[in-house]
């Protein structure tokens, strides 16, 4: 009887097996100025479950000099590829709001940065705007572009602006080119949230 090549049903064999390989995924950390607005914004957004699960975002509540140091205890707690700090300009002293920034890339972390409020970035979904208002007309806007009242802590502004977040992105490139060279606490309306998004974006499942 003759004897199967075992040698060529072992290559065969080799060949048509699957060799599984996982998609490169990124570990953020976030962390935010504002306990609730940023954090559901950011914890909205439908990336992988590798980036979901081996991320961590958060809101702290604390100025940004505060923010920055603490950012440094959380990075040293875990193994991060991207590290965010998010805050807005608000009515921090304006050395405190520069040297955050400029400590923040010494550690070599990105800033999402907003002047004056985190707010601007939704506004820039529906128009573009190059003129500093303060912060209840950010609100007063939203809650006209949206039809009701905005809520700062919703779990739904993700999914109301996705489809013209492109939109948002571009307006906020066009109002940052306009400050040469930036100088972020004076430059109002600025925003740097984009950069954010974009990295968020890559690993939208």
């Amino acid at each position: 009887m003759p004897r199967k090549d075992s040698r060529k049903a072992s290559s065969r064999g080799y060949a048509d097996r699957k060799v599984e390989t996982k998609e490169p995924f990124d570990r953020f950390l976030i962390v935010c100025e504002g306990r609730e607005t940023e954090p559901k914004y950011f914890k909205s957004f439908p990336v992988a479950g590798d980036v979901k699960d081996m991320s961590k975002i958060l809101g702290l509540g604390v100025n940004p000099s505060k923010l920055v140091e603490k950012t440094k205890e959380l990075k040293a707690q875990g193994d991060y590829d991207q590290v965010w700090c998010v805050f807005d300009r608000d009515d921090w002293p304006k050395q405190d709001f520069n040297n955050a920034i400029a400590n923040a890339e010494r550690e070599g972390f990105k800033v999402a940065y907003s002047n004056e409020a985190f707010e601007l970035w939704y506004v820039l979904h529906f128009e573009f705007l190059n003129t500093g208002l303060p912060r209840n007309d950010y609100i007063n806007k939203l809650n006209t572009f949206l039809n009701k009242k905005y809520k700062k802590n919703s779990l739904t502004i993700y999914e109301e602006l996705e489809s013209r977040q492109a939109i948002a992105i571009k307006n906020a490139k066009k109002l940052m080119k306009q400050y040469d060279p930036p100088n972020p606490e004076s430059d109002n309306p600025s925003t740097t949230v984009h950069y954010l998004v974009e990295e968020l974006n890559k690993f939208i499942r």
